[in-house]
């Protein structure tokens, strides 16, 4: 009899490169992640130019918040409305079961997030110690992986969590997972997880992917980072002039030093000279009456044309229509100049919905897979809800007027669909549905029993 192997708690040559290289990887890209996390928060400090701030006021900060308006018009139109096996039914209600005891519902939120504030996310799929599929968001602040363009496959990926001086780390390879605890001199293996899947059980949702950067990159663009600062610049010149002009700058000519002098001959202080003296001067020796003026004050109209054009500017590169960042016009836009000023945006979202979908539909093969639930693993298709922003209205006259057509039946779930209603409730219509065909069948014999001479059987009125 043969004893088991024991898990070899020592890295091999190629697992201790593979950690090498993604450890690397993860301490090159840590300070450009932060960096767009500090856009994103609001955090981030503009250079300062040393000319119209003084020492006094370069505590000040100014905020603008376009970044986080960026990220969040686009990721408010991505929302995964369920998952489809045309093919296989059981397949489909097992994705249904995988997808809710994961709550991806709420985490698949998280993922399209992160993918557009920091250009990419990770779904690693694993079990839990139940058995059961076990997907999981992660943030490539946690995770690097090795990406094989050619083959569009990831070699090996790395979760890394440091916590003060503990460190620990999850090594995902095509064949095992495995777990290591980090100290001062290196890395230890605590535990080995063979899967056997032939795959690393990680998947990358890249944005904005380009055939030389297939890592993806960020919608907080070299661009609006830029623009972010001259507007917030721009806004910080406007709070020093604030302080410089809310009280009118005034001038004397003519005026003797008892004018700025108390009763008992002290020096009047800035303050009390500009509230109260200014409203009784005396005539001098020769009995003329000192000169008062005012400087023109600065008009903020300035700074507030400066910073629209900004905004326009952010709203080019970026596809936003130019109301969801601040920026006002004098009369109200219509719905069809709104819906027109949208139409970039609303592309925008479905080349994102695109470009997802594989991923989602990767790692739920996975989850798949390890269920053992089915055979062959089906095809999986991601539905998406509509990036646009129709009326109910117009969806429901579309949807009819589809339906008076004869293109869709009226009992359709694509009708149900078109017409915006959510998975959730087209489940509830559909076995609402169910009972009600059943309780007209019901109906139909009860009354067709009733009308049946007397005497005659049951199956004689049927």
């Amino acid at each position: 009899m043969t004893a088991p192997a024991l898990p070899t708690l020592a890295l091999s040559e190629e697992e201790a490169g593979a950690l090498a290289l993604l450890s690397g990887t993860a301490a090159e890209d840590m300070w450009r992640l932060r960096t767009l996390d500090d856009y994103y928060a609001g955090l981030s400090r503009m250079a300062n130019l040393g000319i119209a701030v003084p020492p006094q006021l370069q505590a000040v900060r100014t905020v603008t918040g376009w970044p986080r308006i960026v990220v969040d018009a686009l990721d408010e139109r991505l929302d995964v409305d369920g998952l489809r096996c045309p093919d296989d039914p059981v397949a489909e209600q097992a994705l249904s079961h995988i997808w809710t005891a994961n709550d991806l519902g709420n985490e698949s939120q998280l993922a399209h997030h992160d993918a557009l504030v920091y250009g990419r996310s990770y779904l690693a799929v694993g079990v839990d110690e139940y058995g059961d599929p076990l997907l999981s968001v992660e943030s490539p602040q946690h995770m690097s992986v090795d990406y094989d363009a050619r083959t569009r496959t990831i070699r090996a990926a790395l979760r890394l969590i440091t916590a003060g001086s503990m460190r620990s780390a999850t090594l995902y390879l095509p064949d095992q997972t495995v777990y290591l605890e980090g100290s001062g001199t290196g890395w230890t293996v605590t535990d080995r997880h063979p899967h056997d899947l032939g795959v690393v059980p990680v998947v990358r949702l890249a944005n904005r992917e380009r055939i030389a950067d297939r890592r993806g990159s960020s919608e907080i663009t070299e661009e609006v980072r830029a623009l972010t600062d001259a507007a917030c610049r721009t806004l910080l010149g406007q709070e020093v002039a604030r302080e410089f002009f809310a009280a009118p700058q005034r001038y004397i000519l003519g005026a003797s030093e008892s004018s700025f002098q108390g009763p008992d001959g002290a020096q009047r202080s800035a303050w009390e000279t500009y509230i109260g003296r200014y409203l009784a001067l005396e005539r001098d020796e020769d009995g003329a009456v000192p000169e008062v003026g005012q400087f023109p004050a600065y008009d903020p109209a300035v700074y507030d044309r400066i910073v629209n054009t900004y905004a326009r500017l952010v709203a080019g590169v970026t596809a936003l229509p130019a109301h969801m960042l601040g920026y006002t016009t004098d009369n109200p836009a219509s719905a069809e100049a709104i819906r027109s000023a949208e139409a970039r945006l609303i592309k925008k979202a479905e080349r994102r919905q695109r470009s997802f979908s594989g991923p989602w539909s990767r790692a739920m093969r996975l989850a798949l897979t390890l269920t053992g639930a089915t055979g062959t693993v089906p095809v999986v298709d991601v539905q998406w809800r509509d990036a646009s922003t129709p009326t109910v209205a117009a969806q429901a006259d579309a949807t009819t007027k589809l339906v008076s057509a004869g293109v869709l039946p009226a009992d359709s779930e694509v009708t149900l669909e078109r017409a915006g209603i959510d998975r959730a409730q087209r489940e509830r219509i559909a076995a609402e549905r169910l009972r009600t065909a059943g309780r007209d069948v019901l109906d139909n014999l009860a009354t067709t029993f009733d009308a049946a001479p007397e005497g005659a059987g049951l199956r004689d009125a049927a």
